[in-house]
């Protein structure tokens, strides 16, 4: 009896893949040189692997893919930037220099990366609370992000956001509630349409946050208005401690848009994973309404510096994704097995991005504290503010 409750309370997980459907492959280094590459000052053709890409509702990417060195080379060593300095984030929040939350999203850096090699300045991206990456490559400071950890004056917003609130002129944030971004996402998607411009709003969230009611609210507008917006599931695979299968009937998150198309990607492969938004910018900017796009990807930590990650996963699964699939290693293999650089100059590479993250951070812990008067700024926009605010009690007023 209590044997045949157990099986009734935890019925068993099966991964929920059509039959005869092909799964997306997740490596890293399948991208196949098409050309002899005889100019390195020139763009040379490669042809990414059949399985980078599932469609919904819309035709696939082409698999044939132009590329050149200097963008690679630049490529590599954003991610690499990005990685040390998230490592230089965990290891400031063990020394307890960084309180409160922090979520790291090493690993995922073909995702914030290929996105920026994607778009244009004036596109509009927003994001959920693994946002540091994101706020570097629109155009922010590893200084700034760090200092905003560390909470200090030099931080990218003063010192008084945190981890999960960075911003710059074409970055939203940084979110803290699940999913609430989405709809923000989608507004941003309006305002850009009001007026006009030609670009588009990529709105980004998680697993986790997929089956929130907030964000098929979203789709729904965006598809009554045909808004400019690419929605974009980060699928790390696990939603906090929860696995994709555990929590979601259907997995294909590309699919859940009902009459959105979608695409899968790739997100472990920077070319791919650059080519796809380049594919969907253009997708929503020529008119076509919005598009869903699902990043299957993986963080090597846990979901916070608060969680060990090994729990609800095994070791030997983190191991077996960081020695076979890892984003970084994919393209210096790439890199090297085409001729576009040696293994050396590629360590220059790293060597620079490791002095480049240090300096940050030791610049980050001089910026001081902020004062007891900045807690009165940046409540409204500057030139709204009202005449007077009170603080705590009656009698404790700040004068504008």
């Amino acid at each position: 009896m209590a044997s045949s409750l157990a099986r009734i309370a935890r019925p068993s997980i099966a991964r929920r893949i059509p039959a005869f459907a092909r799964a997306i492959q997740t490596s890293a280094d399948t991208t196949q040189l098409q050309d002899t590459i005889t100019d390195h000052s020139q763009p040379f053709a490669v042809k990414l692997h059949e399985d980078s890409f599932r469609a919904y509702k819309c035709d696939l990417p082409s698999l044939d893919v132009q590329v050149n060195k200097d963008e690679l080379l630049k490529m590599y060593k954003d991610m690499q930037t990005m990685r040390r300095m998230e490592m230089a984030a965990d290891a400031l929040y063990k020394a307890k220099l960084i309180r409160g939350f922090c979520h790291l999203a090493i690993g995922q850096e073909a995702v914030s990366v290929g996105l920026e090699y994607g778009i244009t300045p004036d596109d509009r991206v927003i994001t959920a609370y693994r946002c540091h990456p994101f706020a570097v490559m629109r155009g922010g400071t590893i200084k700034g992000v760090i200092a905003e950890l560390l909470g200090r004056q030099a931080g990218m917003s003063h010192g008084k956001g945190g981890s999960m609130h960075i911003f710059t002129p074409s970055f939203f944030g940084g979110n803290g509630i699940v999913g609430a971004q989405v709809p923000v996402g989608a507004g941003i998607a309006f305002a850009q349409q009001y007026l006009g411009k030609k670009t588009a709003t990529f709105a980004l969230y998680g697993d986790g946050a997929s089956n929130q009611g907030q964000v098929f609210e979203a789709f729904n507008m965006a598809k009554l208005w045909d808004l400019p917006c690419v929605f974009v599931c980060e699928n790390n695979k696990y939603g906090m401690g929860t696995s994709a299968e555990r929590s979601s009937s259907n997995t294909e998150y590309f699919t859940r848009g009902d009459k959105i198309p979608g695409l899968q990607v790739n997100g472990m492969d920077i070319i791919a994973s650059r080519h796809a938004v380049q594919y969907a910018r253009k997708w929503v900017t020529e008119g076509n309404g919005p598009l869903l796009m699902e990043f299957v990807t993986y963080r090597y930590g846990g979901h916070s510096m608060s969680d060990p990650g090994t729990t609800y996963r095994t070791r030997e699964e983190v191991q077996r994704m960081r020695s076979t699939q890892d984003p970084i290693r994919g393209l210096q293999r790439n890199i090297e097995e085409w001729g576009l650089a040696t293994e050396q100059e590629l360590k220059q590479l790293d060597k620079e991005a490791k002095i480049e993250v240090d300096q940050a951070v030791e610049e980050a812990k001089q910026s001081p504290e902020p004062l007891a008067k900045d807690l009165w700024t940046d409540i409204y926009y500057k030139g709204t503010e009202p005449p007077l605010m009170r603080g705590r009690e009656r009698d404790e007023i700040h004068h504008y």
